[in-house]
């Protein structure tokens, strides 16, 4: 053998189990911002995450590189010229910060990453990208376009009832295209169009904010679009939430920003290098006298298909009749790069129904209470009007159920042209319904010629729940649906009736909840900043943000949905920057309710009480407005004083430890004098109501002597008083399912979770709810406040269900650890989860049968959990997928065999 061959098989012999341990590590799920290869972005430190996958198991990574370049080419030679981190010894595999060259407007920005793990190297990721928005003022068109006043076919001064305004511009690519960039602000809404095409999938677009204070503007790759030679660029604004709805109903209280408006720059580079900016300016045409006559989020949109004139949004179009494009005001607010998912049509439903009722009317059903419009493939003569009214429910005689809309019309007209099908769906008005009464058709329609298009903001479900009980999954099933339709850029209360408003106290804990269904960060990273915008100098935090409604009442529990969803971004995924870019504003606020209201630790004011309490019998609240406030001293100290214990962990997060002991001290004097003012000797707080015991449990605020008596309180409500029922509003809502859990009573949450009669989520669904309702009597209470789709009664159900039933919760931020501890309840005999983290997928799947539990979990990658598994001693486990001696054993506590393990498959069968 020569020297060559033995070097050889030499390298051979090291080579092959070196690339045996490279295939067992790969890489997925890039992401810059939270985002997959998002376009505009305008954080200039962006950071970067990706997920790790290896069928081993107990992998972690050690270090990472990862390599930003300016073109694909450059990245695909390994070569970093933005920025190369080198090889960097760490488990960080999330929100890593980019550390390169500084990125200036308009960059293309390659990157990439590999891993180094205890099973070995990765190969190089898949090229992803990012590319930046434009960062400075300078960069955008001199000239916002528009049309600052109404045509004599609107009236704005009683209905708000507005057309929309259509504008195009025709422009020359003479030199072949390399790229071209659509940056845009349309205001309230828009839609863009390049030769005829509409540019992008997002639909009422871009997510609303407070324009005083903010403008987000959005980013398309528009290459495909372009051609050589005559080229033309249209757009539609709609009104939005810019030209308010009802804007001279209450203008002390309801604010509005204007006429539509709207800046535009596409910018293009040559294949020879050189650029061209399409910029918005007086050389546009525009015209109001288009068929959509009016758009109103709260009443509907009016479309007259004579006024269609084809071909407006492509090139060699007489657009000679049109007026030339004003220059108008920019709004004050800051222009900002949109870093958070458009709306889409995110689903489609058939009706499953179509009735015929008096007068020549049809009603469709849709089977399920949803939120976005209906497509619509009609026939009908010219000039004449298809009706079709929108109602979540119908009366008894089957006419459409609408005093719950209030003033809302919940109403589209379509204008036939004559054809024969037309087809349509609105444009910028979507609204809450099961229901449609049709009225205009002379003949019978079928199911065939419908669509429900279900829309909300673009962003992954991220969980799965399935149980062996039917009504705990319908639940989940309600809430889902539920949820998704109440995301609108921001999140509203309800989508139907003439409110749509992202009230604060809605969303404190079940924000939290939601994030085990959807990929909700950045949604709500993005509220957060509207939260701030809307905070006064004072530090007065308003009870909606945006604050499209002047509503400053100062109390603690809706504000403080500031410091919960803050939480909740900082617990679920792992999100500092949510801690340090909030904790000025929460710091501010809650210093501004000490000085005005806190009188010898006492916070004195409150607004809403335990909102929305079940009346006593469902027959109690027939008829009966559930707008009504009880304010209470108990409840806004004792958020007070949790709000502390919060901040104290924000200080050491975001770099303020020196306000730690201000707040452990403040917290402390709180907490003396709240059991002082509010303990009963007889073992209870306040009332002794459900919502006055629970909240200072569960913040920690009952002196340890006391405890057994208190929850022995609740208990006793819940068993006797409420014979197996809550009675909770709002606010208590939000802490029972886990208060209850964490005191050694999850049979008793789940007797509540499981109620088909009053009140609960069953009865809901036992009286024809398919998603969830406003108030706990829906079906009996005075119909102007009482909405069929609301989500602030889910509480904390949800987490409930993940965290205690599936037993998914984070022990460290993001679920670096994972505590999985299900609980064991009689009735209960299966439970199958999953959660998409930010680290990969987490499941959770049991089985019990007779003596037997058979647990199947996975933890992904770069983690590891802490895992209690019911048993009566160590040696009732074993593990099917390999020894259990392998695994780490910690103690036997309570019936329970505790383990720590790490990433990978198992199979739990435990003797019960």
């Amino acid at each position: 053998m020569n020297i060559k061959t033995y070097i050889s098989l030499i390298t051979l012999l090291l080579v092959l189990p070196l690339q045996k341990l490279v295939a067992q590590v790969s890489l997925q799920n890039l992401k810059c911002e939270m985002l997959v290869n998002p376009l505009g972005i305008d954080a200039t430190q962006p950071r970067l995450s990706w997920e790790i996958l290896s069928p081993k198991r107990n992998v972690v990574q050690t270090a990472y590189q990862i390599l930003v370049a300016s073109t694909a080419e450059k990245l695909a030679q390994n070569e970093g010229d933005l920025w190369n981190s080198g090889k960097v010894s760490s488990d960080e595999s999330i929100h890593v910060q980019y550390n390169g060259q500084a990125l200036n407007s308009r960059m293309l920005c390659f990157w990439k990453v590999k891993t180094w793990t205890t099973a070995g190297e990765s190969e190089w990721s898949a090229s992803n990208s990012w590319t930046m928005g434009l960062l400075n003022y300078k960069d955008w068109p001199k000239g916002w376009i528009g049309f600052d006043r109404a045509f004599p076919w609107d009236n704005i001064k009683t209905d708000s009832r507005l057309s929309a305004r259509y504008f195009r511009k025709e422009f020359r690519s003479t030199k072949k295209v390399k790229s071209a960039t659509a940056s845009i602000i349309g205001l309230g809404l828009y839609q863009l169009y390049l030769n005829g095409k509409k540019v992008g999938e997002e639909v009422l677009t871009p997510s609303p904010t407070d324009y005083n204070k903010n403008v987000k503007y959005n980013t398309y790759d528009v290459t495909p679009y372009l051609q050589e030679g005559k080229n033309a660029v249209g757009a539609i604004l709609g009104n939005g939430r810019f030209f308010a709805m009802r804007q001279n109903e209450k203008p002390y209280k309801i604010k509005t920003f204007g006429f539509p408006k709207m800046l535009l720059n596409i910018h293009i580079v040559y294949s020879d290098g050189s650029t061209a900016n399409i910029d918005t300016d007086d050389s546009w045409k525009g015209t109001a006298d288009g068929p959509i006559r009016a758009n109103n989020e709260y009443d509907g949109e009016e479309y007259d298909a004579t006024k269609e004139t084809s071909g407006w949004n492509k090139a060699g179009f007489d657009d000679s009749k049109w007026l030339k494009a004003e220059f108008v005001q920019e709004p004050s607010g800051t222009i900002e790069a949109q870093m958070n998912e458009n709306m889409r049509v995110m689903n489609t439903l058939k009706p499953v129904a179509v009735k015929a009722i008096s007068g020549g009317r049809f009603i469709l059903d849709m089977g399920q209470n949803m939120v976005g419009w209906l497509q619509v493939k009609v026939k009908g003569q010219k000039g004449k009007q298809l009706k079709m009214r929108f109602a979540e429910s119908l009366q008894e005689n089957g006419e459409l159920f609408t005093a719950n809309l209030r003033n809302a019309k919940c109403t589209d007209l379509y204008t036939f042209k004559g054809s024969e099908p037309e087809l349509w769906e609105p444009t910028f008005a979507y609204r809450g319904f099961r229901y449609v009464e049709l009225s205009g058709l002379n003949y019978m329609p079928t199911p065939s010629d419908f669509v429900g298009k279900m829309i909300y903001d673009k962003m992954n479900t991220t969980g799965t729940f399935e149980t062996s009980n039917a009504l705990i999954n319908q639940i989940f099933k309600n809430a889902w649906w539920g949820i998704a339709g109440n995301y609108k850029g921001i999140p509203i209360d309800c989508p139907q009736r003439n409110e749509r408003m992202p009230w604060l106290g809605d969303r404190g804990a079940v924000a939290h909840g939601e994030n085990f269904l959807f990929d909700n960060g950045r949604f709500y990273a993005k509220w957060l900043q509207d939260i701030r915008n809307a905070q006064k100098e004072d530090g007065a935090i308003p009870d909606v943000a945006p604050a499209f409604w002047r509503y400053y009442s100062d109390n603690m529990s809706w504000p403080g949905s500031i410091v919960l969803i803050t939480e909740m971004l900082y617990r679920q995924t792992g999100d500092v920057h949510a801690v340090a870019e909030n904790y000025p504003a929460i710091k501010k606020w809650l210093a501004y309710m000490q000085d005005r209201y806190m009188k010898d630790h006492i916070l004195t004011k409150d607004s809403y009480g335990d909102w929305c309490m079940p009346p006593a019998t469902i027959e109690a609240g027939r008829g009966k407005s559930a707008d009504k406030k009880y304010p209470s001293e108990l409840i806004s100290t004792a958020y007070y004083y949790h709000f502390t214990q919060v901040m104290m962990q924000f200080s050491k997060i975001s770099g303020n430890q020196g306000d730690y002991k201000d707040y452990d001290a403040l917290g402390d004097k709180i907490k003396a004098a709240f059991n002082q003012r509010f303990y009963n000797e007889k073992g209870f707080y306040g009332d002794n109501n459900l919502t006055d015991n629970i909240i200072p449990l569960y913040f920690g605020m009952v002196p340890e002597k006391h405890i057994e008596q208190v929850f022995k309180n609740i208990v006793y409500t819940v068993e006797v008083t409420n014979k197996g029922h809550l009675s909770n509003g709002l606010v208590g809502v939000q802490w029972l399912m886990r208060c209850l859990n964490d005191y050694g009573r999850p049979d008793l949450a789940y007797t509540i979770a499981t109620q088909k009669t009053y009140p609960g989520w069953g009865y809901m669904i036992d009286n024809g709810a398919t998603t969830i309702w406003e108030l706990w009597n829906g079906n009996t209470a005075d119909p102007k406040m009482n909405s069929q789709n609301h989500v602030m009664m889910l509480g904390d159900l949800l987490i409930w269900y993940y965290e205690n039933l599936a037993g998914i919760k984070a022990e460290s931020p993001a679920f670096k650890k994972v505590r999985m501890k299900p609980e064991m309840i009689a009735g209960l005999d299966h439970v199958n989860a999953s959660y998409q983290s930010a680290y990969g997928l987490i499941k959770s799947n049991y089985t019990k049968t007779t003596g037997k539990l058979t647990w199947k979990v996975s933890i992904p990658v770069n983690t590891s959990a802490i895992i209690y598994i019911p048993a009566k001693n160590k040696q009732a486990v074993t593990e099917n997928s390999g020894s259990i001696k392998d695994l780490k054993f910690i103690k036997l506590e309570k019936d329970r065999a505790i383990y720590e393990v790490g990433s990978g498959d198992y199979e739990f069968v435990a003797e019960l």
